[in-house]
């Protein structure tokens, strides 16, 4: 049976093939073989002290090893200490902590040795440290008092432990703070101010220190930083200045940028080579100075350099020596620069050149060990040989030293042994064990055979010999069962027996044999190769230019091996997609619902199989609303006017049509935003006309398809002269809110428009159409002013006056305004009512006089209710109903009244201070109207030919009732009508009983009532009269008679003869008339059912019967 391997087509792929398939080339396990250590402990042990502490050592070999071990360089017996054992089969060693021992007592450096007949491996020197997590030194923590705008450094001063612990900053509430380009914490655990704010007052700024090996968190006693604002010292100066004075100053000193840490102009670093190098630089000063880094005479290098902490650590991982050199840090502000140079040296512990390697070697061969290492400083290189250095070790002719290598030539079976490379300097050491190994084996196929791979056409294919013989087999590779040897370009054949088909193609499928010989014996194994079609992307994602909140689709359609399963993945960035509802993954596309700014990115679509991988890539741009603009620049500063100017921000793909300027008045609304103009996209300079007495800031928004960019930061601020008021109030209006008063009204000017201090306002009136003088009043900046002693409703001429304390506005114009409102004096006259019909009514009446009204005439209210039905007599609760009528309208429409009722009436006038006296009631009746439908119809009663009806009178007659109609019709089976009977019903009559009907027949009923005007509407019922049982019972005794059942057979004999026949003749092409096949198929039950009329029969009698009267 064939064992099925897939082969990857892919680069890093086929190099990690290559490495498992070259590392598998061990000496088998049952063959014997010095020791090798396959697991061991950390060179560097911290362990938890309250935790047993497991040492590892694992080993292989033949026959098994035995374990020992040395405890600071001396033999540790484990026999003598009881709280010391040695796993079974291993020499992984537990020390019980948990009962009773001390992690203490056990620290040191430790080191085990794996030992069999042909030798011995060591393991590195394994230093065990116990953790250590010791509490904070007690202290007297001082408060910090310090001014507004200085720089202030929190010191941790964490226990020292090991391993190092993790600091971080919070408050008591177990917050962290807030860390800033102001604000941050040091790489040593301090936190530095570069300038302190009043905000930064507080007094549980806490330093905590996590130990994670033991789990622990210790904090430092809070600390308490007290800020002294310059605020109150402001106001006292400025009370004593002038506006002008005031405009432009500033509420602390401004410095230019000093390093905090480290100090001086230079310092120097070591980092090892591969570590990560951290480099520091926190600055003070006001503004909070920006930190940028260089490299003097060169670049920082690409895709290892990270900036963190607000860019004040520079972090390069994974150094090398070509990382040396000078790193400077600059900071820099508004008031200057400063900066610092660390010279950085990268030194390196030891690491591998060449490693030793296990040496497999038959009796009489030569081989060698090459053990090469380099550092910083250049590591020395010593041997030792089962663990003893070799220069003590015991001698073997075959074996010689030559630095960094040893030599050897015709090996015996006592050469074996373990040899053990040791490569150190003052940073750190290497050790390797690598075996020499003297065997005489005839050659064996380590591979399974049969084994089945498969690979893509056109791509690599690596079929494996993995072998194993001492003297080493030779390796040969045949294709088919009698095939010649394989040679030439097209094939690689590995050290390892690997055959290499570089470009493997569809004639390269087949069997393929594998031959390993050497002087002992030879040996082969078979493996089969398929080759499969590649997968391909046939319709590739395409680029995407999409709007917020719109949908983006791409699509994936692929070909593929028939005999391979695909799997399709989609990524965002080459990573998995966001865990989103929005993302829709379909068979062949991907569908993005509702797209944000997170979602612009390269989306890629990736085909797996189990041989090979196809992907494609297409951008998603999202298009959104510009960037604000930055940079405001004020020039050109006029009493009048000023010029803005500004940098635009990134339009997000979209271009700008527009700029937004608004403005803040700091003087009279602080944090109040304004419209002020708006410009060209094009345009980033813009002159703005200015008013008097505002303190000035300007923000530019900036705007394109998509919408508004968020507004700049505030410009400087422009504070402009006084001046007296340019324009009046607006919206001024003269209404009275008593009969006597008149209370004027008007909105006030904004702050800005008021030019100047002192803002007040000069109210005047006099009656208009009268030769009085103007009364003038001047109030306070407020909005109303109340003019009492006015009579009731005349009209006054109004104006309203700005001033300030440098002079009044221009003469306002003058507005029309009324003293307050009475109610009105007297009803409405000649009322009068034309009713239209039963439901609808016409009323008519006479205006009252203007002078009357007493205020602004706003319409009629017309109030009318029901009394009584005229039909019943019957009084009940009145419901009075109100319709207004707008303006000066002398008539109106009242719908909805009820027919055959008597109503009553009246008119009030109607001004803004509410209702006049009402009109004397008219009395009004409606005429008969249709009635409602009867209350209910019932039936009862059925009898074989009857049925009783009952039914009551209509809830609404709406007149008086004249007579019922009832109509009936019989219903049949297939609920067909028959002919429809009416008959007319006496009004005072509730009840009717309807004979001579058919027996087990259905009847549909309609049934209403009448007045003199017309029918009502009508209420419909359905009843069954019974079935006759003697009837019933001698059809049933019919169809069980014996003559009658003989009938039908014959009936059916017949028409099966019939239909023969006329199966005969219409194979012989005869053709009968269409009545003779009606005739044929008739079925004579159902014939006399229907007369040549087209009526029912079965109704002739009643119809008949039911023309009598009742």
């Amino acid at each position: 049976m064939m064992k099925k391997m897939n082969i990857p087509t892919s680069k890093t792929s086929l190099v990690l093939f290559l490495c498992q398939i070259i590392s598998a080339l061990d000496v088998p396990l049952d063959l014997s073989q010095p020791p090798t250590i396959t697991q061991q402990s950390p060179k560097d042990y911290i362990v938890d002290p309250r935790e047993n502490i497991v040492i590892q050592c694992e080993a292989k070999g033949k026959p098994p090893p035995s374990f020992s071990w040395t405890r600071n360089g001396t033999h540790f017996d484990i026999d003598k200490d009881s709280q010391v054992t040695m796993k079974p089969n291993s020499g992984t060693l537990v020390i019980n902590i948990m009962n009773g021992g001390k992690a203490e007592a056990y620290e040191g450096v430790y080191q085990c040795t794996a030992r069999n007949e042909r030798g011995a491996a060591v393991s590195n020197n394994i230093m065990i440290r116990p953790s250590r997590s010791p509490l904070w030194t007690k202290e007297k923590l001082e408060p910090n008092h310090v001014r507004e705008g200085d720089s202030l450094v929190l010191h941790c001063r964490p226990p020292v432990g090991l391993p190092p612990p993790i600091i971080f900053w919070m408050d008591n509430a177990f917050q962290r703070l807030p860390q800033s380009e102001r604000v941050s914490q040091g790489l040593n655990g301090d936190l530095y101010f570069s300038n302190v704010q009043p905000e930064d007052t507080r007094e549980d700024y806490i330093c905590y220190a996590r130990f994670n090996h033991t789990q622990t968190i210790q904090q430092k006693q809070p600390i308490s930083v007290k800020v002294y604002s310059m605020d109150s010292l402001n106001d006292t100066i400025a009370a004593n200045l002038s506006d002008t004075d005031i405009y432009g100053a500033k509420p602390v000193t401004e410095r230019q940028p000093v390093l905090l840490t480290p100090t001086g102009s230079t310092s120097t670093k070591v980092e090892l080579r591969g570590n990560v190098l951290l480099l520091e630089c926190i600055a003070a000063g006001l503004p909070t100075p920006v930190i940028r880094w260089i490299k003097e005479g060169g670049e920082l290098p690409a895709n290892r350099t990270f900036f963190e902490n607000f860019k004040k650590t520079l972090k390069i991982i994974d150094v090398s020596e070509a990382d040396s050199g000078n790193y400077k840090c600059i900071a820099r502000n508004t008031l200057g620069s400063v900066y610092h140079v660390i010279s950085v040296t990268v030194k390196a512990a030891p690491y591998w050149i060449t490693a030793p390697r296990n040496l497999v070697l038959s009796p009489g061969e030569d081989g060698t060990l090459i053990c090469r290492a380099n550092g910083n400083p250049k590591p020395s290189i010593s041997w030792l040989a089962n663990g003893v250095p070799i220069a003590i070790a015991p001698e073997d002719p075959s074996r010689k030293v030559d630095g960094d290598t040893i030599i050897f030539s015709h090996v015996q079976e006592r050469s074996s042994a373990v040899y053990q490379c040791n490569a150190s300097n003052e940073y750190g050491y290497l050790l390797a064990n690598a075996f020499v190994n003297v065997l005489a084996e005839p050659p064996r196929i380590l591979t399974p055979a049969n084994k089945l791979y498969q690979v893509i056409a056109d791509s690599p294919a690596l079929l494996d010999c993995a072998y194993f013989g001492s003297p080493k087999p030779e390796i040969e590779w045949f294709k088919g069962v009698k095939g010649s040897i394989l040679r030439g370009n097209e094939y690689v054949f590995h050290d390892n027996g690997t055959l290499e088909i570089p470009v493997a193609q569809k004639n390269s499928a087949g069997t393929y044999t594998c031959v390993a010989r050497n002087e002992l014996g030879k040996i082969q194994n078979e493996v089969h190769l398929e080759i499969k079609d590649p997968t391909m992307i046939i319709k590739q994602p395409e680029y995407k230019v999409i709007q917020r909140y719109g949908h983006a689709s791409f699509e994936c359609i692929i070909k593929h091996d028939s005999t391979l399963l695909p799997t399709v993945t989609w990524l965002k960035d080459n990573e998995e997609l966001p865990d989103d509802e929005r993302f829709l993954v379909g068979k062949d596309n991907l569908t993005i619902m509702n797209v944000t700014d997170k979602d612009d990115g390269t989306y890629t679509c990736v085909v797996n199989t189990t041989l090979d991988s196809v992907s494609a890539s297409a951008v998603l741009t999202v298009v959104a609303r510009p960037n604000p603009p930055f940079d405001l620049e004020l020039t050109g500063q006029l009493e009048r006017s000023i010029t803005l100017s500004w940098i635009p921000g990134d339009e997000n793909n979209s271009p700008i049509t527009n700029f937004i300027i608004e403005y803040e008045d700091a003087l009279h609304e602080p944090g109040v935003w304004h419209y002020q103009t708006e410009v060209p996209g094009t345009q980033t300079t813009v002159k703005l006309k200015l008013s008097p007495y505002v303190n000035y800031s300007f923000r530019v928004i900036a705007v394109n398809k998509i919408g508004r960019s968020q507004p700049s930061e505030p410009s400087d601020q422009y504070l402009t002269k006084s001046a007296s008021p340019d324009e009046n109030p607006a919206n001024v209006q003269g209404i009275g809110s008593e009969p006597d008063n008149l209370v004027i009204t008007w909105e006030p000017l904004k702050g800005f428009q008021s030019n100047g201090p002192g803002l007040q306002y000069k109210v005047s009136w006099r009656q208009k159409d009268v030769d009085d003088e103007w009364t003038s009043v001047i109030v306070a900046n407020v909005s109303k002013y109340i003019v009492s002693g006015t009579p009731t409703f005349v009209p006054y001429e109004i104006k309203v006056q700005a001033l300030n304390d440098l002079g009044y506005a221009p003469e306002p114009s003058e507005v029309i305004g009324h003293s307050g409102e009475d109610l009105p004096m007297v009803a409405p006259g000649n009322v009068q009512v034309h009713v239209i019909n039963s439901t609808l009514a016409k009323v008519h009446w006479d205006p009252v006089p203007l002078k009357t009204v007493r205020g602004h005439l706003q319409g009629y209210k017309v109030y009318y209710w029901k009394v009584q039905s005229l039909s019943r007599r019957s009084r009940r609760h009145v419901e009075k109903k109100i319709l207004t009528f707008r303006g000066n309208k002398t008539f109106g429409m009242l719908p909805g009244l009820e027919p055959y009722s008597s109503y009553k009436l009246n008119v009030r006038v109607v001004n803004g201070k509410g209702e006049g006296p009402a009109s004397p009631d008219k009395v009004f009746n409606t005429p008969e109207g249709v009635p409602s439908s009867p209350s209910f119809l019932k039936i009862t009663n059925p009898t074989l030919d009857s049925l009783t009806l009952e039914w009551g009178s209509p809830t609404h007659p709406n007149g008086v009732l004249t007579s019922y109609t009832l109509k009936f019709q019989p219903i049949n089976n297939t609920h067909e009508l028959g002919p429809l009977v009416e008959i007319r019903i006496p009004a005072n009559e509730s009840s009717l009983i309807l004979k001579n009907l058919n027996y087990s027949t259905r009847y549909k009923f309609y049934f209403n009532a009448q007045t003199s005007v017309g029918s009502g509407s009508q209420i419909t019922e359905e009843a069954v009269t019974i079935m006759d049982e003697a009837m019933a019972s001698r059809q049933v005794d019919i169809a069980t008679q014996g003559w009658f059942i003989g009938l039908m057979c014959a009936v059916a004999l017949l028409i099966l003869i019939l239909l023969i026949v006329c199966f005969i003749r219409r194979n012989k092409g005869g053709k009968y008339p269409v009545k003779e096949k009606e005739d044929a198929h008739a079925d004579p039950e159902i014939q006399p059912m229907k007369e040549d009329d087209g009526t029912f029969g079965e109704y002739r009698l009643f119809s008949f019967v039911s023309s009598a009267p009742f």
